[in-house]
């Protein structure tokens, strides 16, 4: 059954703000209902209803769901920057973990026949990684930052609670980019500099975390037609499925900032920043997406190409506009 009113947290954030369009060229005749952390936020863009979520309230959460009155949860609201992990780590818990169970909990409780698809992240599978192989949905978790071992702890919460009945897809999307992604995000961060350093507002100097490294990357838009395609296959999927959102195409990070600047026509010094490393790193990533491939008929269409310029575009344009 196509759902008729579909909650989003985390609506007004850089994945939010393209999914929207998304489920609604989906679902043309679904009420999307919006979430934001509080009034100082603002309404979220392009939805129907706008309800506040503050995930670190749980006792607030099954009235926020009960106000919803979901038949299709799709929970993106989280705390996402891994650099900024590591300086709270326990507000990363608190959010990615607790909030996450809180509102599953609320679900089950409130709407338990409304799929709950969870936005988890190929991070949890970490260290995994330097297998060097291709990673599936069975490898088991080995999370590097606070934010991905979050991030793993409410997968595996998930699953759990679809044993006691919760409809739970975990969609495990890797590395994605595009327009409206904040600085803390290394294509927006090399595109927000240039785009800086063409309008005369940085030296020629691009700072850099490091650029030997290996990305599984995906366009945003891609990451949102997975998305949808789960809520529309919802009715399909065992409780507790589990599906990689990647392309199977390792991209070097270096490689990533040559085609930016490539794009751009500069000429740059470029010069590592200690404060841009992670303290624990993964070389090489590189997913599996046969599942959802198969499960969800989806694959990845948008061009690297395509992705760079319009990142970079949306830089240009939020610098000139004093952003």
């Amino acid at each position: 059954m196509r759902p008729a009113r579909i909650l989003v947290t985390g609506a007004g954030g850089f994945v939010g703000r393209h999914l929207l369009p998304a489920l609604r060229a989906a679902f043309p005749e679904a009420v999307l209902i919006g979430t934001s952390r509080g009034t100082g936020e603002g309404r979220p863009a392009a939805v129907d209803e706008a309800l506040p979520l503050d995930l670190d309230r749980a006792e607030t959460l099954p009235d926020t769901v009960s106000a919803a009155r979901p038949d299709a949860v799709l929970h993106l609201a989280a705390r996402a920057d891994v650099g900024a992990s590591f300086g709270d780590p326990l507000a990363t818990w608190r959010t990615n973990l607790m909030g996450t169970v809180g509102l599953a909990e609320a679900v089950l409780r409130v709407a338990p026949q409304a799929p709950f698809v969870l936005a988890s992240s190929g991070e949890i599978y970490g260290l995994a990684f330097r297998a060097g192989r291709p990673v599936a949905e069975d490898t088991a978790p080995a999370p590097a930052n606070p934010y991905a071992a979050s991030k793993a702890a409410a997968d595996l919460a998930l699953g759990e609670i679809a044993l006691r009945g919760l409809r739970a897809l975990r969609l495990r999307p890797f590395t994605h980019t595009g327009p409206g992604q904040t600085e803390g995000f290394v294509v927006s961060a090399f595109a927000r500099q240039i785009a800086r350093i063409e309008a005369g507002l940085q030296s020629p100097v691009l700072r850099t975390g490091a650029l030997d490294r290996w990305r599984d990357f995906l366009d945003v838009r891609d990451v949102c037609a997975a998305y949808a395609a789960a809520l529309a296959r919802a009715g399909e999927l065992a409780p507790g499925t589990a599906l990689n959102i990647c392309s199977g195409t390792p991209r070097r990070i270096g490689d990533v900032l040559d085609s930016l600047l490539r794009l751009s026509g500069l000429e740059v010094r470029v010069e590592p920043e200690a404060a841009r490393m992670r303290p624990t790193d993964v070389e090489r990533v590189l997913g599996n997406a046969d599942r959802a491939r198969a499960a969800l008929g989806w694959a990845p269409v948008v061009p690297w190409e395509e992705t760079l310029a319009a990142v970079l575009a949306d830089w240009r344009a939020r610098v000139a506009a004093g952003g």
